[in-house]
């Protein structure tokens, strides 16, 4: 009997610690965003404190959507080795900083990727005096690594595969990871090649410093949510889709409020102005009609985001590639919204 009491707390814990985070939300007035401990293009606090980046922008359309104000966010930094126990204890509502979706993150761990916000692959960095133009010249090499991430795993993948040697330098932050590199520590930066372009673009002589061609994984990160409640990764994974139909769509946050008189039906459907014939597309989330209206108005789509924060015309300078919509070129696609 004292086994099955202890059994039935346990479960009765995680079910209140996972369920009705839409409520919870609503009841606290702003969302609890995961973000990171500061990746300039990606999330990163600016001069005057205010947070942003492509991550933290999907944060912000999910506090556009659920409580009608994308400010409404409090942004929780986590290193890698901590962001998933922040998530699965419940400090935070969603995880939203550069994380790769695997297998046991999705599975194992009892989180829920709802979407991909960005293709990514690993890669490697060095100073252009060290005198190397491909990973294959790097044997012996010693290498600063984040750890707790999908690099390490990659990194003793690659050399392995090559019949190279390596001597790692763990760090646990992007900003550690910098240090290190800008101090000669070590002779190679690895991470997420968006990574390190954000990095390169802060150091004192970018031009001293480059990006070798080979990618070495596949890298797609994207947000997260804990396993168990349907309708908080529902409002997550459609904020973001919504941002991405936007852009298909040629919704802006300058024009949303012309393409409230669209004739297109599916751009009816988005902003909330057609309905369903079993109801408001909104309320088939738990929220307001205009729920996606409000996160392009107020955050804008997918490419506004994209250019504003790493595009060709910002310091970091990554073209869209991958992350262009599929009709251009890219891999970028969301499903149907009817």
């Amino acid at each position: 009997m004292k086994k099955l009491i202890v059994i039935l707390g346990f479960l009765t814990f995680s079910f209140s610690s996972i369920a009705g985070t839409l409520d919870v939300v609503k009841e606290r007035g702003k969302l609890m965003c995961g973000s990171n401990t500061g990746l300039a293009g990606f999330g990163n606090p600016n001069d005057e404190g205010v947070w942003e980046g492509i991550d933290v922008d999907v944060c912000r359309a999910v506090a556009a959507a659920v409580l009608g104000d994308s400010m409404a966010v409090e942004f929780v930094p986590t290193t890698s080795k901590v962001r998933f126990t922040v998530l699965q204890s419940g400090e935070i509502d969603m995880l939203s900083r550069n994380t790769t979706w695997t297998l046991q993150r999705d599975v194992e761990l009892g989180l829920e990727f709802v979407g991909v916000n960005y293709y990514d692959g690993q890669g490697f960095m060095v100073r252009k005096d060290l005198g190397v133009s491909s990973a294959s010249e790097l044997d012996g090499a010693s290498v600063c690594i984040q750890v707790g991430t999908t690099t390490e795993m990659n990194l003793a993948d690659y050399f392995k595969a090559n019949g190279m040697s390596y001597e790692p330098i763990p760090v646990e932050t992007n900003s550690e990871a910098d240090a290190a590199y800008l101090a000669g520590r070590c002779d190679i930066y690895t991470t997420d090649a968006s990574g390190l372009y954000a990095s390169r673009a802060g150091y004192p002589d970018p031009s001293a410093h480059m990006v070798l061609p080979e990618i070495i994984s596949k890298e797609p990160l994207g947000p997260a949510v804990r396993h168990g409640d349907s309708e908080w990764a529902d409002i997550v994974r459609w904020s973001l889709n919504a941002m991405i139909i936007a852009e298909e769509k040629g919704i802006t946050s300058a024009n949303v409020d012309e393409m409230l008189n669209s004739k297109d039906p599916e751009t009816l459907r988005l902003l909330g102005v057609t309905k369903a014939d079993t109801g408001a597309y909104g309320s088939w989330l738990g929220l307001d009609d205009d729920w996606a209206y409000q996160i392009i108005k107020q955050v804008g789509n997918y490419s506004e985001s994209f250019e504003k924060h790493i595009g060709v015309n910002t310091p970091i300078n990554i073209a869209r590639g991958l992350n262009a919509l599929y009709k251009d070129g890219g891999i970028l696609y969301a499903p149907p919204f009817r």
